[in-house]
């Protein structure tokens, strides 16, 4: 009877996180706690990638994306990613929630989804960021909500 081999072992990455290096997804259960998961994820990679100066308008910002994506979806889960590139934290929620392709209905919605993002878009303005929402082209569709925020605006939101 032949054995299993054994897993190789693979050296710990000593590599330390920098705010280049933050690459994060979450699938997300639509659920009232999930938001509050997300936001203690999001300070905790934050902190780990040395990006705490941008933690006060990040917060806000996910705390909104997820609410909002929770109440949107469609399906038992929805999806949140964080990526840092070229000086700005970048945030994007996709929900189940599928684009009307009836006129009175698609404005109607996005009425809607822009009054559940009104505190985001505010936050997004004060930061120099910017936010929207659209079409998911990911497999099974559903709608994108996206946030860029500067690190320059995002550090000094707030202290005005």
């Amino acid at each position: 009877m032949p054995l299993c081999p054994t897993a190789p072992t693979y050296p710990a990455d000593p590599t330390v996180p920098t705010p280049e290096t933050l690459a994060y997804s979450f699938t997300l259960p639509a659920s009232l706690a999930s938001p509050a998961f997300a936001r203690t994820a999001t300070r905790q990679a934050l902190k780990m990638h040395g990006l705490s100066d941008m933690l006060d308008p990040a917060l806000q910002v996910v705390g909104e994306l997820t609410a909002t994506a929770c109440q949107f979806t469609e399906s038992p889960n929805y999806y949140l990613s964080l990526r840092y590139r070229a000086g700005t934290l970048r945030l994007i929620a996709y929900d189940s929630h599928p684009r009307h392709t009836q006129p009175h209905l698609s404005t109607a919605c996005d009425t809607r989804r822009h009054a559940c993002l009104r505190l985001l878009a505010r936050i997004c303005r004060a930061c120099d960021g910017s936010w929207g929402f659209g079409d998911s082209h990911e497999p099974g569709g559903g709608t994108r909500m996206w946030v860029s925020l500067p690190r320059e605006g995002a550090t000094a939101y707030g202290t005005t």
